[in-house]
């Protein structure tokens, strides 16, 4: 890929945020003691999403058991599961009138299944107080465990995402404890498991990556029959946290969604400020439009 510079550019911007909007979002996740990643991960596009009432909810705690360089989100020690966080993510659905629920999680090494019963649990509570919404989660790694991941898919949300985060070279300097084979997999197998079931990943952009890595990892996704890939510039949340190795130029975005569109990925959202759970609602409305025309792989 040709260098950029590492000065970030005029369209790194998030959007002022609506401070009406963020107070109603965090009136209502923290009255219930919800997370959110929108808060916990710095997410740039935070004040532009509470605005249009979308959150994505992060549950089981708030403490991650691993310490991945790009991510802000805490970790340490998490402390033990509460029985009610799924009724009362349900219920922050509802008053937060969202029609598209994303669910994720911290990664729980430290619970025998990763905390696929509680995905399991906060989708079927979803479904019972807000039948008419669509259900995306964004899943860990459960270490490969198949068991964990056939809980989350018999729960039988319309999305289920896992994001590769990087290139294969990467992994042992920013995802310590994971494993590109067993990512990959996990997609692959969601797909085996419900053919229904749309599969989603991401990856990041900027961080160290080279054009070839991405065009194999892009081939890697569509031989699994990903339907939907995300292309974001990385950016670093703290001075801690890994740096951003360059800034990539709004064509070569463009160019990416057309390298990922050719081999075969049905949906490719690609921009600077594009994250997993961005315009989460639209990318699914559009691709299920494209099915309807087309129908899926």
């Amino acid at each position: 890929m040709p260098m950029t510079s590492r000065r970030k550019p005029q369209w790194i911007r998030g959007r002022l945020p609506s401070a009406s909007a963020v107070s109603q979002m965090n009136r209502q996740t923290l009255a219930r003691s919800l997370h959110t990643v929108c808060l916990h991960a710095r997410c740039p596009n935070r004040g532009e999403c509470a605005q249009k009432g979308n959150a994505t909810f992060l549950i089981l705690g708030d403490l991650c058991t691993r310490n991945c360089a790009f991510c802000a989100v805490a970790h340490g020690h998490p402390g033990a599961l509460d029985p009610d966080e799924p009724k009362r993510v349900a219920e922050a659905v509802k008053s937060l009138n969202v029609v598209h629920a994303v669910i994720t999680s911290v990664t729980r090494d430290d619970l025998p299944d990763g905390g696929a019963s509680v995905f399991a649990a906060t989708i079927a509570a979803v479904r019972g107080l807000v039948p008419h919404a669509t259900v995306e989660v964004l899943v860990p790694d459960f270490r490969g465990c198949g068991r964990a991941l056939e809980t989350v898919v018999h729960a039988a949300p319309e999305v289920i995402g896992h994001n590769l985060e990087t290139v294969p070279r990467l992994y042992g300097i920013l995802r310590g404890g994971a494993d590109y084979a067993v990512s990959l997999a996990l997609l692959r197998n969601a797909k085996r498991l419900d053919p229904r079931i749309i599969t989603k990943s991401g990856i990041m952009l900027g961080i160290g990556e080279t054009r070839e890595e991405l065009r194999r990892v892009i081939g890697d996704l569509a031989r699994i029959r990903c339907d939907v890939l995300t292309l974001g510039q990385y950016l670093q949340p703290t001075p801690d946290h890994h740096p951003v190795v360059r800034y990539l130029g709004l064509e070569e975005f463009h160019d990416l969604r057309e390298i990922a569109t050719r081999e075969g990925i049905p949906q490719v959202v690609a921009g600077p400020m594009v994250r997993s759970s961005y315009h989460a609602r639209d990318v699914l409305d559009e691709l299920l439009s494209k099915a309807g025309r087309d129908g899926l792989r």
